[in-house]
């Protein structure tokens, strides 16, 4: 796993680089395209949400494509749409958006149900059904969709089932002051302006596809597996919690444990890789109960309890 680590060290270097003081959210990121996950990125506004996906999508010169979100669009408007051609007296398919590697679907909250389920099927199959045909997607096909968590007016929180399709909610917040310091420097020395030149690639989309195939031969202990497995079903014993982990979830932690142990170059999953994905995996999949919120109780509380109950193997 040694070609994993060395492939995905070059690209938290320069990511890093440019978004600087969010080492965890590049980390979790790039776990989430290891494991062909779907990302949840949620922060305040001007936290470089944007910034990280469009050079994510830079450095590993993939496809990019971008959807800002608003009430008053359609699913068409993602994915695309017959037009009826006056000379060929035939209808042939503008394809959306949503038809690219990396797709930024910007304030996905702020969109309707009706629009934020144009995304499910491409979510969860890798294709898009349009006329009764079935169009696939780029290999690499990702979603990272982005939300604000301070504004509640003129939103549509997205339901459970939806949710559930997102491997990782990455939460992201304000740079340490060093971090910020290093930012505005940056920024005195060109980056982040509009003439800045364009990032050189340091990582192909092949690259990335063959360190997916790899991910395989990472191994997991069956004690492991077994772990995982009472964590999940320990969650939805929880007095606090009114839904647990899904079996999806599970899935998703387990392929979440593998992308991080080959990231940092193992060919064998560790507790310590399941312990650090596990907060991005169910952040956004455990529901609290009424009464535990009337007590102040939050779901990473609720997540660290979790894994303090359940023994660690040996």
């Amino acid at each position: 796993m040694s070609e994993i680590g060395t492939v995905f060290k070059r690209l938290q270097e320069r990511l890093s680089s440019v978004i600087v003081g969010q080492q965890m959210v590049i980390d979790q990121l790039l776990v989430a395209l290891l494991a062909e996950g779907h990302v949840l990125l949620e922060g305040v506004p001007g936290t470089a949400k944007t910034m990280l996906v469009k050079t994510l999508a830079s450095l590993i010169s993939a496809e990019f494509g971008r959807v800002q979100l608003t009430p008053d669009m359609l699913p068409s408007d993602i994915l695309g749409t017959s037009i009826y051609d006056l000379n060929n007296k035939t209808f042939t398919l503008k394809k959306g958006p949503i038809f690219t590697s990396l797709l930024l679907a910007d304030e996905i909250n702020r969109t309707p149900p009706k629009t934020q389920s144009a995304l499910l099927e491409a979510m969860e199959e890798r294709q898009v059904t349009l006329d009764g045909r079935t169009q696939k997607l780029p290999d690499l096909f990702m979603v990272v969709a982005t939300q604000n968590p301070v504004e509640f007016e003129g939103t549509y929180p997205l339901p459970e089932a939806q949710l559930d399709r997102f491997m990782l909610k990455v939460m992201i917040g304000y740079p340490e002051s060093d971090a910020e310091r290093q930012m505005l420097l940056n920024w005195q020395e060109g980056l982040y302006r509009k003439k800045t030149p364009p990032l050189e690639p340091c990582v192909t989309v092949d690259e990335i596809l063959q360190a997916r195939q790899e991910l395989d031969k990472v191994k997991v202990e069956e004690s492991l597996l077994t772990y995982l497995m009472e964590i999940v079903q320990k969650s939805r014993q929880l007095s606090d919690l009114q839904l647990g982990a899904s079996p999806r979830a599970a899935l998703s932690w387990l392929a979440a444990a593998k992308s991080h142990a080959a990231i940092e170059g193992k060919d064998f999953v560790t507790p310590d890789n399941i312990k650090f994905v596990a907060e991005p995996v169910l952040r956004h999949r455990l529901i609290l109960t009424a009464e535990a919120e009337l007590d102040g109780v939050t779901v990473s509380q609720v997540i660290a309890n979790l894994l303090r109950q359940v023994p660690v193997p040996r």
